[in-house]
């Protein structure tokens, strides 16, 4: 070749040089020996009749490959010996300057191509045919002793491959949508870019070779991120609208809000609910009108008769002409008359007629009350009629006095009530305080006002509860109500002392003289009768403390006339206990 390139296959080299590099293993993927190009007539030896052995080597200056000579024969002369490692001279018919054509490759050793002459028959010394040697295996190539690259290996006279040169791109093959939904999609083929293999005589990539083709930017590319980021605005704002029309209108349907299921509205007897669904049917509302002014009031039923116990201090402003209209839980209404009233105890009986279906109230017993105990109270707290509040019992016998409002003290009640925290106000006066089995063990009747001066509704009548209300046990109301049905007046147990208001000291002090200067002690009455003196000082009832004069009132008018107590007072320095039978008065 003379295109500028070495011709590595035509280099010189001696035999001293190639003898020194060992010939590499044959392998299987090595290329065939290429046999060499036959000579012309003029040069082409001889035939030889004897079969070469080429698995053996010649004498000494022989070539390797020499035939064989027959035995009993002198042997012919051989054919030169091929050096391989020289130039080879240029054949008659080959051209200066044109590229040298490769022999045609020789098939493998032991297996003649089939277009070649058959090898001439030898004979043994006796005359008979020989079977031909088997050629000796040959290298395939001569070694290269420089192995330059970029093929190594293979040997000086092996051709360099042709140059490939990158094809037409390939447009990527359409793939045809699918006829039906495919579960998990093949991944497309895509058309590889053309490859350039490596040219170890080339110039590197020329004009006449082009690479791979620019990637162009979409011209639409920049106009459809503006569409969208326009769609976006748009959406935003016509979300933000409809979410501000569904807070501020509740929403585009109508609105349907979740809700318990109805359900048993029974309750137990004993909770709050139970006891108010008890007793409301029997508790009533008062109002009262006559004499100047008006009031309201509860009460409750004490009999089917028609009997309904409430305060004094609540009917007190009808007077002997005032009217007194009931109204019932359900509703009705009906008109009430005045039974009787008293003012010590601040208890009081009305009566309605022609009114059926009435429910009296179940009476419990206030002795058996102890502090704790869950109460209820109703009322009508400033005409709120059939109102229902829940407490406890903060204290027992809890000595008050209420009313005064005459201040002849003819109106001023006593009362050994019951403390509770259940709210009452104004308008509750007359209701039932009930147990947590809706029996009635008091009647509410004053309550102590913030910032009040005194007991009951009159000293802070707009003032409403601080947990501080005060009920009649109801034994002492019971007594009271039924003299007040039966007679129409209250009888009040009595010592037959006239005390001393003004003291100071701890105690009740009998008096040194009494009313309009009449002895304080009662000739013939239950103190007199007892040994009691003027100036004694009385400093318990039944062993109970007492602190002043009205503390000793309300003591005494806890019980009834008849009852023995005992009475420890002072005198001289020393205490002294006596006992007496309580007398009875007639109240007013």
């Amino acid at each position: 070749m003379n295109d500028g390139k070495p011709n590595w296959w035509s280099r010189p080299s001696t035999a001293p040089e190639a003898a020194r590099i060992p010939s590499p293993p044959a392998a299987d993927d090595d290329f065939p020996l290429q046999a060499p190009r036959p000579a012309s007539p003029a040069e082409a030896p001889e035939p030889v009749p004897a079969a070469v052995d080429l698995t053996k080597d010649g004498p000494a200056g022989e070539p390797v490959g020499a035939p064989a000579a027959p035995t009993g024969q002198d042997p012919a002369p051989a054919p030169p010996a091929v050096d391989l490692t020289k130039e080879r001279t240029a054949a008659p018919d080959e051209r200066p300057g044109e590229p040298y054509e490769p022999p045609a490759p020789v098939t493998p050793a032991g297996v003649p191509p089939h277009d070649a002459a058959p090898a001439p028959a030898s004979y043994d010394d006796r005359g008979e045919l020989q079977a031909p040697a088997p050629p000796a295996p040959q290298p395939l190539h001569a070694p290269d002793e420089y192995r330059t690259p970029p093929y190594g290996e293979p040997g000086p006279w092996a051709p360099a491959p042709p140059v490939q040169r990158p094809a037409a791109a390939v447009p990527p093959q359409a793939v045809p949508a699918p006829t039906a939904p495919v579960p998990h999609p093949q991944p497309q083929t895509v058309a590889p870019a053309p490859w350039v293999q490596y040219d170890p005589w080339g110039a590197g990539p020329t004009a006449a070779t082009p690479g791979p083709p620019p990637v162009r930017k979409k011209p639409g590319k920049g106009l459809a991120l503006v569409g969208a980021l326009l769609l976006a605005l748009v959406t935003g704002v016509i979300g933000g609208g409809v979410g501000a029309y569904v807070e501020r209108h509740g929403g585009l349907t109508t609105v349907e809000l979740p809700q318990a299921e109805a359900a048993d509205t029974g309750r137990a007897p004993e909770s709050v609910a139970g006891i108010a669904a008890s007793a409301l049917p029997g508790v009533v509302t008062l109002h009262v009108s006559g004499g100047g002014g008006a009031g309201t009031g509860t009460g409750f039923v004490l009999d089917t008769k028609g009997h309904i116990l409430t305060n004094n201090h609540v009917v007190d402003g009808a007077g002997s002409s005032g009217d007194i209209t009931v109204t019932f839980s359900s509703g009705e209404t009906a008109d009430a008359e005045l039974v009787g009233k008293d003012a010590g105890y601040d208890l009081a009986v009305v009566r309605v007629t022609g009114v059926s279906g009435l429910k009296p109230l179940p009476l419990g017993n206030s002795d058996n009350v102890r502090v704790g105990d869950p109460v209820v109270a109703i009322g009508a707290p400033f005409d709120l009629s059939n109102t229902v509040t829940s407490g406890i019992i903060s204290a027992k016998e809890r000595p008050i006095t209420a009313g005064g409002e005459k201040g002849d003290g003819s109106d001023i009640s006593y009362v050994d009530a019951l403390q509770t925290d259940a709210p009452i106000n104004p308008g509750n006066s007359g209701g039932p305080l009930l147990d947590s089995r809706a029996r009635v063990i008091g009647i509410n009747s004053a309550i102590r006002a913030a910032g009040g001066s005194g007991d009951g509704e009159g000293a802070g009548e707009q003032a409403g509860s601080i947990g501080l209300g005060f009920a009649i046990p109801i034994n002492q109301g019971k007594r009271v109500a039924e003299e007040l049905i039966n007679t129409g007046k209250a009888t009040h147990p009595v010592i037959g002392v006239s005390l001393d208001m003004q003291f100071n000291g701890d105690g009740a002090r009998v008096g040194e003289k009494g009313k309009d200067g009449a002895p304080s002690v009662t000739p013939g009455g239950p103190a007199a009768r007892a040994g009691l003196r003027p100036g004694d000082v009385i400093v318990r009832v039944d062993g109970q403390r007492v602190h002043n004069g009205e503390e000793l009132i309300v003591k005494i008018r806890a019980h009834r006339p008849g009852d023995r107590l005992e009475l420890t007072l002072k005198r001289g320095g020393r205490e002294i206990t006596k006992t007496l039978t309580l007398g009875s008065s007639q109240g007013t």
